[in-house]
Parts: C-alpha cells; sequence; structure tokens
C-alpha cells in the first residue's frame, strides 16, 4: 500500500519497524502532526486520529510497529518524534511508561471486566506525557462484551487519548465492523527475506549463512527467523514437523505422529512459561506475607491460597494459549510444505517455503496427484480452524494427519 508518505530513515524507534517503508512515513507524520496539535498549530484534516488499526499477516511487526508509534508519540526530543534515546521512548519500548498502557492477552481471549477497567483508566489526562496511549495486541481477542466496552471509548474518545489496535486483518471475524469504521487502518505487509536477513546480520550477529537461511525459512516472521536463528531446539522442532508428511508410511503412523506433535506443542509451551510461572508464584506468596507468624497469619495465609488460585487459573489459561501457538505454527509449517508440493508439481518458478526440504517436497509431488495433495493441504486449513474451536488438539491433529495419510 502506498500512502505518499516521506521516507522516513529507519533510525531510533523506528528501527524495529523492519521491511515497512510506508508505514512508517505515515505514522513518523501523524506523531509530527500530534505534536504541533498539542502546541495548539493547525494540522490537515486527518493527520492525526485518535484510533488506528494495525493490520498485517504474522510477523509482519504489528504490535512493534504500534509500540514505536506509540513511543514517537511521547517522545520528548523537539527535533523529530522518536528518538530512541529519550526517557520517554526507551520506557514506552519497554513498556513502563506511565501513560502508554499495553493490553498484551494471556489467555485466549480479553474480558469485558478487563476492558471496562482499561476504558476507565484512559479516561484519565496524561500523567506525565503528551498522550495517554491504549495499545491492544491481538485485539481480536475482544470478547463481544469487551469489544462493546471498547466501541463506547472509541466512539467518543478523551481530547488526548489514542487508541492503537492491533489484528491479523480489518475482516469482521477479526475486528468488529463498527470499531474498525471509527479506526484509521494502517496495513502491513509480509518484509521481504532480504530485510530480515539484514536484520538478523545487523543487530543480532547471526552469521551470515545461517541469516540468510532463517529468513527463507520464517515466512516472513521476523519473531521467528531470530528464533530460528538462535535457537537450536527451535530448528530441531521444525524439522521434525516437516519429516511428518513423509513419515507416514502405516495408519498407525498416524496415532505416533499425533501424539508426538501435540506433545511437542505441550513442550514448547511449557519451556516459554515455566521460569516465569514459579517467579510469579514466588512473588505473590511473599507479597502476601508467606512465611509470617503471630496475630492476623490465619486470614492472611487463606487470602494467600486464594490468590494462588486465581494466579493458577491465569498461568493454566496462558499455558493453553502458548500450546495452541505453537501447533499453529507447526500446521502453518505442514501446510507451507503441501503447498511447496503443489508449486513443483506445476512447474512453478515460485520461492519454496522451505528450499531446504526441496527435496522431500519434489519426492512427494512425483508420488501424489496435484487433488490429493490439495486434499492434504484442507486438511491442515481445517485442523486450525478445528483448534480456534475449542477442539481437543489431539483429536483434532489426529483427524488431519489421518487425511494427510489417505490423500
Amino acid at each position: 500500500m502506498r500512502t505518499g508518505a516521506p521516507e522516513v530513515p529507519a533510525t531510533g524507534v523506528w528501527a524495529e519497524v523492519v521491511g515497512q517503508p510506508d508505514a512508517v512515513g505515515t505514522l513518523h507524520a501523524a506523531a509530527d502532526a500530534a505534536r504541533r496539535q498539542v502546541r495548539g498549530e493547525q494540522v490537515p484534516p486527518g493527520a492525526m486520529t485518535h484510533a488506528w488499526l494495525f493490520t498485517g499477516p504474522p510477523g509482519s511487526g504489528r504490535s512493534i510497529a504500534a509500540r514505536a508509534f506509540a513511543a514517537a508519540l511521547e517522545c520528548e526530543d523537539l527535533a523529530t518524534p522518536g528518538c530512541g534515546q529519550c526517557t520517554a521512548c526507551r520506557t514506552v519500548l519497554h513498556g513502563t511508561h506511565a501513560d502508554v498502557k499495553l493490553v498484551v492477552p494471556e489467555g485466549l481471549s480479553i474480558s469485558v471486566a478487563e476492558m471496562r477497567a482499561l476504558v476507565q483508566a484512559a479516561a484519565r489526562r496524561p500523567s506525565t506525557g503528551q498522550w495517554r496511549v491504549v495499545l491492544i495486541e491481538d485485539s481480536d481477542r475482544l470478547t463481544e462484551g469487551a469489544a462493546n466496552a471498547l466501541l463506547k471509548a472509541v466512539e467518543e474518545p478523551p481530547p488526548r487519548t489514542v487508541f492503537l489496535l492491533c489484528a491479523p486483518s480489518d475482516h469482521p471475524e477479526d475486528v468488529s465492523v463498527t470499531i474498525r469504521s471509527r479506526c484509521r487502518v494502517l496495513q502491513l505487509r509480509t518484509p521481504l527475506s532480504r530485510a530480515i536477513a539484514d536484520v538478523l546480520r545487523e543487530r543480532d550477529d547471526i552469521e551470515p549463512q545461517l541469516a540468510e537461511w532463517a529468513a527463507e525459512v520464517c515466512g516472513g516472521h521476523i519473531g521467528r527467523a531470530r528464533r530460528l536463528a538462535t535457537d537450536e531446539l527451535a530448528r530441531e522442532r521444525r524439522e521434525s514437523v516437516l519429516r511428518i508428511p513423509l513419515g507416514l508410511q502405516r495408519f498407525a503412523d498416524v496415532f505416533t505422529a499425533a501424539s508426538g506433535l501435540v506433545k511437542l506443542a505441550e513442550t514448547e509451551a511449557v519451556t516459554a512459561n515455566e521460569d516465569r510461572n514459579e517467579s510469579e508464584r514466588e512473588e505473590l506468596k511473599t507479597a502476601m506475607g508467606a512465611g509470617g507468624t503471630g496475630k492476623g497469619t490465619a486470614s492472611a495465609t487463606r487470602g494467600a491460597n486464594a490468590a494462588l488460585k486465581e494466579l493458577e487459573k491465569r498461568q493454566k489459561s496462558r499455558a493453553t494459549r502458548s500450546q495452541r501457538d505453537a501447533l499453529d505454527l507447526a500446521l502453518v509449517d505442514l501446510a507451507g510444505f503441501y503447498r511447496d508440493v503443489l508449486v513443483t508439481r506445476t512447474g512453478s518458478q515460485a520461492v519454496l517455503n522451505h528450499p531446504d526440504f526441496a527435496r522431500a517436497s519434489a519426492k512427494a509431488a512425483a508420488e501424489w496427484t496435484s487433488e490429493s495433495t490439495l486434499r492434504r493441504l484442507e486438511a491442515v486449513l481445517e485442523c486450525r480452524t478445528a483448534l480456534t474451536q475449542n477442539v481437543k488438539p489431539l483429536i483434532a491433529v489426529e483427524a488431519m494427519l489421518a487425511t494427510l495419510f489417505t490423500g
């Protein structure tokens, strides 16, 4: 999408917004207009608006762009918004700025109670910065009640409050039409592999060959490219998933592979949350006076036990989401493999999703028909849908793998 905004150098807070020059130009211009608006100057209509919707495919950097914009709005540098060096920029990017509320859903949804509390906080005037910013990552996880609560605030926003919503698309399944109609939509694109490789080499000091490989196989997802380049276990998990299509030699392999795939996702979820869960438990116990003696100890202990149960409930919800995210990532890899098989069968010169598995996709292309390959691809996509509808992971994966086996 060409916005006509001038290209902004990838410095300051914009340095992490990879491969999105048009979006950066638009956001930089809006931040500059917001600064002039605060000073009482006249700005062109629509140059700055109170609600934004950042859309784009996974890995395009929706939340990163939104955080960079929030930092630019609060930036203390008098020359240009988004210096990346001032206290405001640093605290926004680290999630500790007093006037920037980050909503990062750890469970499967954002509740109406959480959104009502957020709307109340958003109504207050900024305390230290120029704007009060509410940034909601994964706004597609809003429940219907939460979306209605947010709508009221977006319809009649406080004069110095900005809402930044992030979602995969502006489709009604992701964001309600009423909310979308009140937002300025900024669509991000999938970054080119060249831009991702440059970031890995220059900012993460990744060896050039590994950086190029990770950029090629990450599907345009910057975060995953970084993880593949730095985490050997992540590379091993990806390989084990991509070995599944040609590894289904007997029907019994369906159940073995399904169990292994679900277990892989569970292990990844535990690994991702284990240290954090323990830290949260210890912090809560300390805050509730664990180990104390004397008068009032019994009531404090009861209160601590209730708080621990609530914490365990939140941690369980977070683990469920982490497991589904890990499983969904594996399904995306599988879908990419079957797409590569179709590309190979048709003789297309399109770039493969998994060039390092080109031999395997070529072997499958020689053995399968295009129709059976499409049926397999559809089974993977149907499994992704089933998981969003709370079908038990093992059942959904077994049903998918049965189709992958029979074609």
